[in-house]
């Protein structure tokens, strides 16, 4: 790659940040004082819950969040936001990213491992919000794999059911570490890959119903809202 390449791919990789920050902000502006919030995971979330911080110190509002993973938790605790559980209060809103988003609003969610307890939070909330730059919206799901939360010792033939469904399995390997991922749950992640997707609700329950499944990343009829970062500004789509 010459300079000239270099400098087209650095401004792409920046005109993505912008609108990640753009679409964050906006989500951020929308909580309103006294809420709790499911707060998701990921590198557009991470700038929601930094602007969601920095409105705590400006502005006073009282919120309290509710992470999805430990890496949520611990940038709300360095933000300064007061943290919750399912336990004690159940979300008024959460406001989490994607992998896909297709026209329905249906999603493929799990690219940071996290989408067990993302689909819990963002199900029991009163209003999911979903946050996304354009080059997540797809006409149909299906070209970003589906990430399938596994238990370790039915790692074997959870890779055989999804092979008869037609997808083709990779477990994650980690980054930085020798070795699989293993999710905050203690679990490892199969990536299936699907050449189609033909009935999304058919196959989150499909693939659930595989003894040894913890969760998928097909979230069927869960969000209320999407915004989308785009280079002409933030847009709207709802159900």
């Amino acid at each position: 790659m010459n300079a000239s390449e270099k400098e087209v791919a650095w401004e792409a990789v920046q005109l993505v940040d912008d609108a990640k920050r753009q679409v964050a902000k906006e989500a951020a502006m929308m909580v309103t004082d006294g809420q709790i919030l499911g707060m998701g995971t990921g590198s557009t979330t991470h700038y929601f819950i930094q602007k969601l911080g920095e409105r705590i110190q400006e502005e006073e509002i009282n919120i309290m969040g509710i992470p999805t993973s430990y890496q949520s938790f611990f940038l709300a605790r360095d933000c300064n936001i007061p943290i919750t559980t399912l336990d004690e209060h159940l979300p008024d809103l959460a406001v989490d990213g994607a992998d896909e988003v297709d026209p329905q609003l249906n999603l493929i969610k799990g690219g940071g491992a996290a989408h067990t307890l993302e689909k819990i939070v963002d199900s029991a909330a009163d209003h999911f919000l979903v946050i996304v730059d354009e080059s997540k919206i797809v006409k149909k799901l299906g070209d970003f794999p589906v990430p399938v939360e596994v238990i370790p010792s039915a790692l074997k033939p959870v890779t055989e059911e999804v092979k008869i469904m037609g997808g083709v399995p990779s477990l994650r390997m980690a980054q930085m570490k020798d070795g699989p991922v293993v999710t905050d749950n203690n679990n490892f992640i199969l990536d299936v890959q699907f050449s189609t997707i033909p009935n999304p609700e058919e196959m989150e329950k499909e693939l659930n119903n595989i003894p040894g499944v913890v969760e998928n990343g097909l979230f069927i009829d869960v969000a209320h809202e999407v915004l989308v970062g785009t280079s002409d500004g933030v847009k709207h789509m709802k159900k």
